[in-house]
């Protein structure tokens, strides 16, 4: 039985909380997560990517969500290969070498920090986005590898911003090996940045879709101009055959809106989850919905 949820790439983005998407009453740390969490069965944790959180942190985020919520949180830049501001290291490990005891280290304490939400049963997948530096080589292949073991008792899913990973069959097959879930990605087509839409299903535990939107400047703008898109209705209809095919494949998927101006990820978030429901009744996901095991759609 395969559950879809959708939701966003987070929840406490600037342009969010100033767009007046939070009613009164819900516009601090509780009250935004619990408001959020009554619309949307799954979101993205992005914070931990810019600075490891306290595990107190993630408890109150599983004391703040209902049961069957989930999280998909970020790796910690590091971990990923991205530069990492030492002051974004703790304190004790600011002048280390950057070598495999610090990312050892790091992996520990951003393990210790993730564990609450595990615990609590609200963890989807640690999601490994790797920079367009990341080329697909030997070396890459043995970097990816290496995250994999440090994290291999937990749901491991990698994003790679460099197309060439997908020019071939190659990656699908090291991912299946890895157990680790391929991350579709919904850009602009045809722009040197681009990134192909359609990912094979390479472990049977998740699928997951990442919208960035689809303007123009992806890859070259400012972060308001790579993802400043309202996606329309039939842009979110053209996805519905290819949730059908994961859902045939993975127990979870998860559809997540990056598009991150103003109330734009949530206003399309909703759209997906009014046409799942209109028209794959049975896989649409609410979380006022009656379901099987958690909020999100079952599909039989």
């Amino acid at each position: 039985m395969t559950r879809i949820s959708v939701g966003t790439c987070g929840w406490t983005d600037p342009a969010l909380m100033r767009s007046g998407w939070y009613p009164r009453g819900h516009r601090d740390a509780e009250g935004r997560l619990r408001h959020y969490a009554s619309r949307f069965p799954v979101v993205e944790a992005d914070s931990p990517y810019y600075a490891l959180p306290s595990p107190r942190t993630t408890r109150l985020w599983a004391e703040r969500t209902p049961a069957g919520f989930r999280f998909d949180v970020k790796a910690f830049s590091l971990l990923t290969g991205h530069p990492t501001r030492p002051a974004a290291l703790p304190a004790d490990l600011r002048g280390h070498p950057r070598d495999e005891g610090l990312l050892t280290e790091t992996w520990t304490r951003y393990a210790e920090a993730v564990d609450p939400l595990r615990r609590a049963g609200r963890l989807g997948t640690l999601l490994f986005q790797y920079p367009p530096s990341l080329a697909p080589g030997p070396d890459s292949e043995a970097f990816v590898r290496a995250a994999r073991e440090r994290a291999r008792d937990w749901p491991f899913a990698v994003e790679f911003r460099d197309r060439a990973w997908w020019s071939s069959g190659r990656t699908t097959a090291f991912l299946r090996d890895l157990d680790a879930t391929a991350v579709g990605v919904d850009t602009r087509q045809g722009l040197p940045g681009s990134l192909p839409p359609d990912t094979a299903v390479t472990t049977p535990r998740l699928a997951l879709v990442r919208f960035h939107g689809r303007s123009a400047h992806w890859g070259t703008g400012g972060k308001e101009d790579r993802f400043r898109h309202a996606y329309t209705e039939a842009e979110l209809a053209e996805w519905l055959p290819r949730v059908r095919a994961l859902a045939a494949h993975a127990e979870e998927v998860h559809l997540l809106f990056n598009n991150c101006c103003a109330d734009a990820a949530v206003r399309a978030a909703g759209g997906m989850l009014d046409l799942l429901t209109a028209r794959l009744p049975r896989q649409a996901a609410s979380p006022e919905a009656p379901v099987p095991r958690a909020p999100g759609a079952a599909v039989r």
